[in-house]
């Protein structure tokens, strides 16, 4: 897959660093400031180090629409081939889609219908600091699940998350993007 990124983007330089992370540890806490690209950046690179699809909890539905717009973008496709969204009452993929944008009640939804969550490769908490009670939930039983699953990679990122304690009680490498 060809990755055409325009502008350069400080999270780019720990690209590398992360995919490492995901693919031998598959847990990986990141802290980055706003507008460093972390929302659009690692999700599209971790399509390279996971087998299934890639699932980005996004606390509001404009959240997960634009940043599946601006991922199909930068990969030079609409929506809905490799990247699409979901949020309530409303969809675009396919079912050659990989990396979903999805509101956080989706997930919790998906746990309830598929407790195995077959088919995803990689939970992504975007904006872990905006907790509420499915951003919890979805930490929780991902991590819980990673013990029957250990292909099931977990990420977690914040521009304001004490990323320390997060690594500490996932057991997992934290990465700094600095700007």
């Amino acid at each position: 897959m060809s990755i055409h990124l325009r502008p350069t983007l400080p999270v780019d330089a720990v690209l590398n660093t992360v995919r490492e992370h995901v693919a031998r540890e598959r847990v990986v806490v990141i802290e980055a400031p706003p507008g460093t690209g972390k929302t659009t950046r690692v999700p599209a690179a971790l399509l390279e180090v996971v087998a299934g699809e890639v699932w980005v909890l996004e606390p509001r539905r404009v959240a997960a629409r634009a940043s599946a717009a601006r991922v199909a973008m930068e990969l030079g496709e609409p929506v809905g081939q490799t990247v699409g969204y979901r949020v309530r009452f409303e969809r675009q993929g396919s079912a050659a889609t990989r990396l979903w944008y999805v509101t956080e009640a989706l997930l919790t939804r998906r746990i309830v219908e598929d407790p195995d969550l077959r088919g995803i490769g990689a939970v992504i908490l975007d904006e872990f600091h905006e907790r509420s009670l499915h951003t919890d939930l979805a930490f929780a039983y991902v991590r819980a699940l990673r013990q029957r699953r250990p292909d099931l990679a977990l990420v977690v990122m914040s521009a304001t998350l004490d990323a320390e304690r997060i690594a500490l009680a996932l057991g997992a490498p934290r990465v700094r993007v600095d700007v």
